[in-house]
């Protein structure tokens, strides 16, 4: 079944008018970002994990100072060892739920993790074996990450393979190997080294995290860039 176009126009404008709205998971590259600049709305972007590749949006009227993500993170681990993340993927799907209510799935530790809303959530909750292996289930919460931290960087440019190895604290050659082989992204799109980053735009990088550009604090003498970054890693 072919999904619906994500109609992101129609949801500015109900959350615009009062309403609090939120998809189902959609790939993050669905998001034209520039649409949600906009002083009525404010936005939450969610996936379990901060360089997740699918996404819950939830847009809500700017006078409601916030809402949950609508997304819940779960750890569930097999008590008969012997699957890999696509065995685990297979049997997950088996169970009926809906594809649009499932986001990603990562391997961790002999168990597995998987983002959810809605009803597969709940029903998530309650399983007890999976693909006829009995399982533990344990709620991780909203996110898989290891928390957010605001930080404040020089940087000489606004490129991506500058501003991302400054915000992740890892070198910048190590950095573009990852653009270089697809691995990051900016929006939710593939990224070149040669992109520059601005306010509002999103920074995910497997294995690494995510940067959210909140704003250039100033420029300093010598012509490099002050800017504040929130990492979540």
């Amino acid at each position: 079944m072919t999904a619906k176009p994500l109609k992101l126009q129609t949801l500015v404008a109900q959350a615009a008018g009062g309403r609090v709205v939120r998809t189902a998971f959609i790939d993050a590259d669905e998001i034209d970002r520039r649409l949600l600049h906009n002083d009525e709305i404010k936005t939450v972007i969610a996936g379990g994990f901060p360089d997740a590749r699918r996404v819950v949006l939830t847009l809500h009227p700017a006078h409601i100072p916030s809402v949950d993500s609508g997304v819940t993170v779960y750890r569930i681990t097999p008590q008969t060892p012997g699957w890999d993340v696509q065995d685990f993927s297979v049997a997950l799907r088996r169970e009926g739920l809906p594809e649009e209510a499932l986001g990603d799935t990562r391997e961790e530790r002999g168990g597995f993790l998987v983002a959810t809303t809605g009803k597969a959530a709940k029903a998530l909750a309650e399983l007890t074996s999976l693909g006829g292996r009995e399982v533990d289930i344990e709620e991780v919460g909203e996110s898989a990450g290891r928390g957010a931290k605001v930080r404040e960087v020089v940087v000489p440019s606004m490129r991506i393979d500058v501003v991302g190895a400054k915000g992740f604290g890892v070198s910048r050659a190590y950095f573009q190997q990852g653009v270089e082989t697809g691995k990051v992204r900016l929006n939710g799109q593939v990224a070149r080294a040669s992109a520059e980053i601005r306010e509002g735009d999103s920074l995910a990088a497997e294995g690494l995290g995510r940067i959210d550009f909140k704003r250039v604090v100033n420029e300093t003498r010598r012509g490099n860039y002050k800017v504040e970054l929130n990492v979540e890693k």
